[in-house]
């Protein structure tokens, strides 16, 4: 009896700037590897943006985030535009979708591949090849403070770090459980700073001490102040295999992990949700300079759907693309900045989707 042939809604936001450029590319070989692995990709596409908002003055139609539960998954382009005052599109896009579909997983691969220019000296692929997994919806941005006399010289301002043991907890385990399906060094690194922020991350470490003694002798547990992690990120990035961490630094140390393995034309992010939608995106930004020239790098976005179908279960069609990937960086592309590749942003896809 031939086996039902799986189909996947995917809900398609090519977002501002050179989104729906690098967002193209990135369907293009999500296709191609749905025609190899014998699976459906049914895409809707959404135009939340800065060109909405300019037009309808609202960055999220209220009927979107139930819309957008009816999904497997989200695939996002960018969110930034210039004529937005920045953090309105943010707030208003990402972060609430983020928040309402409880997408507490930041997940931050830090890859370096073949043919790719580190800047750390004497660092190859096989030095940097880590994951950096951020808690995503507690810390500083939960939206906790405000003013106290605002405009005066006695101006207060108070933003404050919150933390749940359940959002700490669940965190945890997908971090352990992560590291134990990576297989590789099986070492969790919890990244923090008990000794300055004494309340949040004593019970970040108090809970992962908890954790991993009951349910996960296997995995060796390190603890890492931030500032140190900064520190070995970029003299001994070998050493790191999973780090888990709150929000705040989380959002800091992943973009200095993203310059290690190349830039942000290869940096993707996964905003999961274990039990529901998740979300994907290229971690670069829109760059409107870009728009509409045909020379920004898409590998980002076509990693963050290696990472989408990952999540889905479709693990041997995201190897597949990440392979493709490596060859192209490995053989092909001169440079990852925009217009040095030597290809155009859509030769780039057409070059991944083949080797797909």
């Amino acid at each position: 009896m031939s086996q039902k042939k799986r189909q996947y809604r995917i809900a398609v936001i090519p977002g501002d700037g050179t989104g729906p450029e690098v967002i193209r590319e990135g369907v293009k070989v999500l296709n191609a590897a749905a025609a190899k692995h014998g699976f459906g990709l049914d895409t809707a596409f959404f135009d939340f943006g800065g060109e909405r908002y300019l037009r309808t003055r609202e960055t999220l139609p209220e009927s979107a985030i139930e819309e957008l539960k009816k999904f497997d998954a989200i695939y996002l382009g960018a969110i930034g535009h210039p004529s937005v005052k920045p953090g309105i599109l943010e707030k208003g896009i990402l972060l609430r979708i983020r928040f309402e579909l409880d997408q507490y997983i930041n997940l931050r691969p830090v890859k370096l591949y073949p043919g790719v220019e580190c800047p750390l000296k004497g660092k190859g692929p096989e030095d940097i090849d880590y994951v950096v997994v951020r808690e995503n919806t507690g810390d500083l941005y939960t939206g906790a403070g405000g003013f106290s006399m605002k405009g005066t010289p006695h101006e207060v301002a108070i933003q404050t770090s919150i933390y749940s043991r359940f959002q700490v907890d669940r965190c945890l385990k997908y971090a352990f459980d992560l590291t134990r399906k990576r297989n590789k060094k099986k070492t969790l690194a919890l990244c923090g700073k008990t000794n300055v922020l004494t309340y949040v991350y004593d019970l970040w470490e108090r809970a992962f001490h908890e954790m991993g003694e009951t349910h996960y002798k296997d995995i060796k547990r390190e603890y890492y102040h931030v500032d140190a992690t900064c520190m070995w990120m970029v003299k001994n990035p070998e050493w790191f295999d999973v780090i888990v961490t709150g929000n705040m630094f989380g959002d800091i140390i992943t973009d200095l992990g993203a310059i290690t393995q190349g830039g942000m034309g290869i940096a993707a992010g996964g905003n999961i949700n274990p039990e529901g939608v998740s979300m994907f995106e290229p971690i670069g930004g829109s760059a409107p300079k870009y728009t509409g020239q045909n020379v920004i790098n898409p590998l980002a976005a076509i990693c963050a759907g290696a990472m989408m179908l990952e999540t889905l279960g479709e693990s041997q069609a995201a190897a597949s693309v990440e392979a493709a990937v490596m060859n192209v960086t490995g053989t092909k592309l001169k440079s990852l900045a925009a217009g040095r590749m030597g290809y155009s942003t859509s030769e780039v896809g057409d070059l991944v989707a083949e080797r797909v």
